[in-house]
């Protein structure tokens, strides 16, 4: 599938770039430097604009093979990336996906995710006609716990030992949206 730009109000989904007209990699960059992102975003490591560049290109790939859809978080009149969310996961079979998210550290707490991960959801119910989506995070990530339940997920449960904070094995906490 083809990434597809959503007005979601304030701010605009569109592909993560890096090419001569927008480039994201300098703020991915500064994002995943950030002291929380690593902590709760482990398996990814964006050192430098090279590894932002195998980002996009993940991204760009993910999409084409229809395994996730990923927006960056855009503001309007500059294209600025502010975040990322997505649906990753999916199974179009079985009408099923999973919320991933996070904030760039300089605008967190604007209800940014909140705006983006309700765009994401409905191109998700609407244009791929999916039947549950679902949110994962791991036990002690607050932000992320407000903003699951802003968006209005359901809280299902935790599962012992199924993520790592802090190199240490922790519960993840997972949350349910149907329609």
């Amino acid at each position: 599938m083809e990434p597809i730009e959503i007005n979601a109000g304030n701010h605009y989904l569109r592909a993560l770039r890096a090419d001569d007209r927008l480039d994201d990699r300098p703020a991915l960059v500064s994002a995943f430097a950030d002291e929380a992102m690593r902590r709760w975003i482990y398996h990814y490591s964006v050192p430098d604009l090279e590894a932002a560049g195998r980002y996009v290109a993940l991204r760009t790939r993910e999409w084409a093979d229809d395994e996730r859809c990923s927006w960056a978080v855009a503001e309007p009149t500059t294209g600025e990336l502010l975040g990322e969310v997505g649906l990753k996961n999916l199974d179009l079979d079985a009408g099923t996906a999973e919320v991933a998210c996070w904030t760039h550290p300089r605008v967190r707490g604007r209800g940014i995710m909140t705006e983006a991960i309700g765009a994401a959801t409905r191109f998700g119910f609407g244009a791929l006609e999916l039947k549950e989506i679902r949110y994962a995070h791991a036990e002690g990530n607050t932000a992320s716990a407000r903003v699951a339940h802003k968006c209005g997920f359901t809280l299902l449960g935790q599962l012992p030992g199924q993520t790592e904070v802090d190199g240490q094995p922790a519960p993840l906490v997972v949350w349910r949206l149907r329609l």
